[in-house]
């Protein structure tokens, strides 16, 4: 096996670095204190071509695979837990659907503006009583004539107050089996009667928008409907997937952050006459810290590579997004212990790293979620939940 990074692998990662390093971390206390969404940023990862990493130039994007895009938020996540998550949900939510599943109208219609960075898109899935379970979608999308007319709430929608287009699950029919169809349908978000409010106080990732999606007798064009309606729900779960693999990749951004400012501390800061590197205590902390991001690491990597092989990746991205999230938090709390009385402090920066820390082991599935997950891929149990 080759674990090295192709040429262009490792250009990408540098051009996301650099970026972030200059563009996003001298933000990152401002967006978290004032939860101002960072829009400037994006749209200058628009201009260099960030947003449009694993999809191919034809649609506006730069051609790249799932690893350079998994490296590139893996160092936006470092910088900031926030502008990560945002940027995450815009590529492999709002965007990567139109790409697997959209028409080539909807593709030049919708997926140019988002890969280019004109434009932003979400993912409208979860509801009130819908979180973990997707199959209880209760949006419902009535056929009249040339049009779907849909009505339901949405909420915890990521990007959706800054977007151009949210993507919609609801229930458009009943199957032979007496269930729900559940279908995708591109929405405009100028749409009348939609309604998005972003009054959500969160955690953390605080300059990452989330918003409430309430559609009221929407009409969108049946030509919007995205991919077959009856693999609308099979779509969504491959879309979550894959999404998965971003979050891993953002869990181990954050924990990469806090390792190095825990690692830069220990050598800095005096006790007893040394630096608090010199004891034990601190050297098997710092060590786990290292040895867990690194696993995790690879685990993304793995599956990012059977992504781009167009191998099954279901079990792998649960993996990665399971231990990874977990990681993360534990890095996090970890790195806070070391700085001891200043990791408190808001200055370091390190507890802002662990409030954003939390959300990886809930959103996109939370932790006992992905262990279901990994229950069905290894054929334990009767239920096919995911």
């Amino acid at each position: 096996m080759n674990f090295e990074l192709t040429r262009e692998q490792q250009m990408i990662r540098e051009l996301a670095r650099d970026f972030a390093k200059q563009e996003i971390a001298p933000h990152a206390e401002h967006v978290d204190r004032t939860g101002e969404f960072p829009i400037e940023t994006f749209k200058k990862m628009g201009e260099l071509g960030l947003l449009g990493i694993p999809f191919p130039e034809s649609y506006g994007g730069s051609g790249g695979d799932t690893i350079s895009y998994a490296l590139s938020v893996e160092e936006i996540g470092k910088a900031c837990g926030s502008t990560g998550l945002s940027y995450a949900a815009a590529v492999s939510l709002g965007a990567a659907p139109i790409y697997y599943f959209g028409t080539e109208e909807q593709k030049q219609e919708y997926l140019v503006p988002l890969a280019t960075g004109r434009a932003l898109g979400a993912f409208g899935l979860t509801e009130p009583n819908a979180g973990s379970d997707a199959g209880g979608t209760r949006t419902k999308a009535r056929s009249e004539g040339d049009s779907y007319v849909i009505s339901g709430e949405k909420c915890w929608i990521t990007n959706a107050g800054f977007a151009r287009t949210v993507i919609v699950t609801a229930v458009t029919g009943i199957d032979d089996n007496g269930k729900n169809i559940i279908s995708a349908i591109i929405v405009p978000t100028d749409s009348e009667g939609f309604t998005i409010k972003s009054e959500y106080d969160k955690m953390g990732v605080r300059g990452s928008n989330t918003s409430q999606l309430i559609l009221d007798n929407v009409r969108v064009p049946k030509q919007n409907l995205l991919g077959s309606p009856e693999k609308g729900f099979k779509q969504f779960l491959n879309t979550l997937d894959g999404g998965r693999i971003s979050i891993a990749a953002l869990a181990v951004g954050i924990a990469q952050g806090a390792f190095e400012a825990a690692l830069t501390y220990a050598r800095e800061r005096k006790q007893f006459g040394r630096p608090i590197s010199y004891f034990q205590a601190i050297q098997f902390k710092l060590a786990d810290m290292a040895m867990e991001i690194e696993l995790a690491r690879n685990m993304v990597l793995k599956a990012a590579w059977l992504k781009d092989q167009g191998r099954p990746f279901t079990k792998e991205a649960a993996f990665a997004k399971l231990y990874a999230s977990e990681m993360a938090f534990r890095t996090c709390n970890q790195s806070i212990q070391i700085h001891g009385g200043y990791g408190y402090m808001k200055e370091y920066g390190v507890e802002r790293m662990l409030r954003d820390a939390k959300l990886m082991e809930i959103g996109e599935g939370t932790s006992e979620i992905q262990r279901l997950v990994i229950a069905r891929q290894l054929g334990i149990g009767k239920q096919a939940l995911k």
